[in-house]
């Protein structure tokens, strides 16, 4: 079975470290569109454009299945498919299981101004628990803060201890962290919010989905092909970044990867 994954930067290697664990036989397509992150300060039209091109990208490549590794492309593309291509996002599989984890009802959600804003997590909560206390807030600092690698220096802490006071005064018992850079933070948000608090990583939600999928599909792994990596802008802090993620010491070897459409990318949604 062949994957592809994008996302706006390296953070979504947490969701495709996760898809490896439970799928270890496939071949793995990865796309960071690191020239234009974040996305979660762009209008859903500017993101849907780019994961339009994203999609048409990772088709050339026969993937069988792309997985949006980002919460912010994931809040636009919900009830969409692509011809040809079952396509997943992170944030359906992520509310489902912060809505059976939590005890009390009273969830936090953090994630970027386009994923709170179009408060997909609060709607996939509240259609399985429409009794829940929703506590949503948004992070916009943390992805720059990863993306320099900053995830143990006290400032981060400080930041992230600013962010989530709203889900501490509210007493949330389960927050999920709604974007796919945050897992890198998850220490962090430990230490914040403590012990007692429930941490949902949809990138981990999202793997048990696809995994279950390709089974019910009966779909099998194939002769196994090297994965393939690409960025749109080869920046060493990225490429650096993301071997920290995946937890290896081996340089991977990353490519230019060129967006400009060669079609209507319209034309394969629907």
């Amino acid at each position: 079975m062949h994957i592809g994954v994008f996302d706006s930067g390296v953070g979504g290697l947490t969701v495709l470290k996760a898809l490896k664990a439970h799928l270890p036989r496939a071949t793995f397509t990865y796309l960071g569109d690191t020239a234009r992150l974040p996305y979660g300060t762009k209008s859903p039209d500017t993101i849907m454009r780019y994961v339009d091109q994203n999609v048409a990208f990772l088709q050339k490549f026969g993937v069988q299945a792309i997985v949006v590794a980002c919460n912010s492309a994931s809040s636009v593309v919900v009830n969409r498919h692509w011809s040809g291509t079952p396509v997943f996002g992170v944030i359906e599989p992520g509310a489902q299981v912060a809505a059976r984890a939590s005890r009390s009802g009273r969830i936090g959600v953090v994630g970027t101004r386009a994923t709170i804003g179009s408060a997909s997590y609060q709607k996939g909560i509240l259609a399985l628990r429409p009794e829940a206390a929703i506590t949503a807030v948004p992070c916009p600092l943390l992805v720059p803060l990863v993306e320099e690698g900053w995830e143990e220096e006290a400032l981060t802490l400080e930041v992230i201890a600013r962010y989530v006071a709203p889900l501490r005064a509210a007493q949330c018992d389960t927050v999920v962290l709604g974007c796919t850079h945050y897992p890198v933070l998850k220490q962090g948000f430990a230490a914040v919010l403590g012990p007692e608090v429930t941490l949902v990583d949809p990138g981990e939600s999202v793997a048990t989905a696809l995994e279950h999928h390709f089974v019910q599909a009966g779909i099998e792994p194939v002769e196994s092909v090297p994965d393939r990596w690409f960025c749109t802008d080869l920046h060493p802090s990225y490429l650096a970044l993301g071997q920290k993620i995946l937890g290896i010491s081996n340089h991977l070897p990353w490519q230019a990867a060129d967006l400009t459409p060669t079609l209507d990318p319209t034309s394969t949604r629907r």
